[in-house]
């Protein structure tokens, strides 16, 4: 059958495809949901919402290292609830850029 894994905005190729609501063991059976409200976070801030660098998180900052992939991943709606929206991965170039409003990449000097 299929395997789940976290996401990682590290490593191309481990985008984000959904989420779970509990931990989940290695080689454990997962629910994995692709679309609706994730209740299993905190700490969150409303607005717009990317992968994180660290595996299997989410964050309201893009990353911005050369490499790292920048998915939107919903909009937190409050501190514990994202609505999740899988957006599709950009790959940053080796060339370090900033992001605009639209997930714009403009170059850095």
């Amino acid at each position: 059958g299929a395997k789940a894994r976290k996401a990682d905005a590290t490593t191309v190729g481990k985008r984000a495809h959904g989420f779970v609501l509990a931990a989940v063991s290695l080689g454990a059976d997962a629910t994995v949901y692709l679309e609706g409200i994730n209740t299993a976070v905190s700490g969150q801030t409303p607005g717009d919402v990317f992968l994180s660098t660290t595996a299997g998180l989410a964050t309201a900052t893009a990353p911005a290292g050369a490499g790292n992939v920048v998915q939107r991943v919903g909009a937190a709606i409050s501190a514990t609830e994202i609505a999740f929206e899988m957006g599709e991965p950009i790959v940053l170039a080796e060339r370090a850029c900033r992001l605009n409003a639209r997930s714009v990449c403009t170059p850095t000097r």
